[in-house]
């Protein structure tokens, strides 16, 4: 059986045209989401099977999207460990007790992860067409880190890198033990059905290349490393040379935000990318000369049409589904 589009790109296979999906398409944007969210918690709706495949379902069946992402928090899998984390609507992760200590790390205990996720992946592998891929999805360590020890999302992660500078091993042991419980949840769902699995490291481009190096790479490489399947490792805000090191950290996929060019990465990984989120808020014709602009820039490229970031809240899901067709048929004319 041929593989799924997306996952043939991530392989840098020769493929029929550029396979399109959006981060956070499930959800944010989509009013029947929405529906279902005036009913149920986040955390409800991503530990109930049925409905987490539901909404993980809702951008592929109103969208045609070539790939579903699961639906889950970037703090799904620390909810066993012994950590108390709550979503606060406009603020995001807010950590009960922060981690300050060596004892606070001791006390993190790994787990098996929750079978209502793999159930779900189930449940969306059997439903979802064989030519459309399920990507599986983990945060990067650098990122539960900070939240886990500033509390709540931070602009500057004063907090996490003073914990970096002054007790590196403090901060070693937590990324172990962050390491260890990502690497067995994405295993486990590559195990469960996902085709595909993203590290998606979003305040990484708070460190320095040196210190990325130092205190986050070993531990990415480690979870990325962990699952037989090809992998998507993306992390925003990143300079040049921040990029070039979490590429050569690991991933089949190097993921660009729209900050830098999609040549960024090394000529030997598929590239992920790059469309600013806000374009989509401005008219079509906007919209469309910046989608050809990406994949002009991605025409020598093992390329998958993304957004540079996650769909914006105030998107119309019609421009979104626009938006999918442009890139679908664009991309047949370009190899007829």
């Amino acid at each position: 059986m041929t593989a799924p589009l997306l996952v043939r790109v991530a392989r840098r296979e020769p493929v029929e045209r550029t396979p399109v999906w959006f981060m956070r398409q499930a959800g944010r944007s989509l009013p029947e989401y929405r529906a279902i969210r005036q009913r149920h918690s986040f955390f409800e709706v991503a530990g109930t099977p049925e409905l987490c495949a539901q909404v993980t379902l809702q951008p592929v069946v109103r969208h045609d999207v070539d790939a579903a992402v699961l639906f889950a928090d970037i703090m799904s899998p620390v909810l066993g460990m012994g950590i108390g984390v709550e979503l606060v609507e406009g603020v995001g992760p807010v950590v009960a007790q922060p981690i300050a200590s060596r004892a606070d790390v001791d006390r993190l205990s790994t787990t098996e992860p929750q079978q209502e996720i793999l159930d779900a992946i189930g449940i969306v592998r059997r439903e979802l067409a064989p030519e459309k891929a399920l990507i599986g999805f983990c945060g990067g360590p650098f990122t539960v880190a900070g939240y886990l020890v500033e509390g709540k999302p931070s602009r500057d992660f004063a907090k996490t890198k003073a914990l970096m500078y002054r007790e590196p091993d403090t901060w070693h042991a937590l990324l172990d033990v962050l390491a260890e419980q990502f690497s067995r949840y994405v295993a486990a769902q590559v195990a469960a059905g996902a085709d595909v699995i993203q590290l998606f490291d979003s305040w990484v481009g708070a460190l320095s290349p040196r210190d990325y190096e130092e205190f986050v790479a070993p531990y990415s490489a480690r979870i990325l490393a962990a699952v037989d399947a090809p992998t998507i490792h993306f992390g925003t805000g990143a300079t040049e040379e921040l990029l070039q090191a979490i590429a050569r950290t690991g991933g089949d996929v190097v993921g660009v935000d729209w900050r830098l060019p999609l040549t960024s990465p090394p000529d030997d990984r598929a590239v992920q990318g790059n469309l600013d989120p806000a374009v989509l808020l401005g008219p079509w014709e906007r919209i469309e000369d910046a989608a050809l602009d990406v994949l002009d820039a991605a025409r020598d490229r093992s390329h998958i049409f993304n957004l540079g970031q996650g769909v914006l809240p105030a998107t119309d899901p019609g421009v979104l589904t626009q938006l999918t067709q442009l890139v679908q048929e664009r991309t047949v004319e370009a190899r007829v």
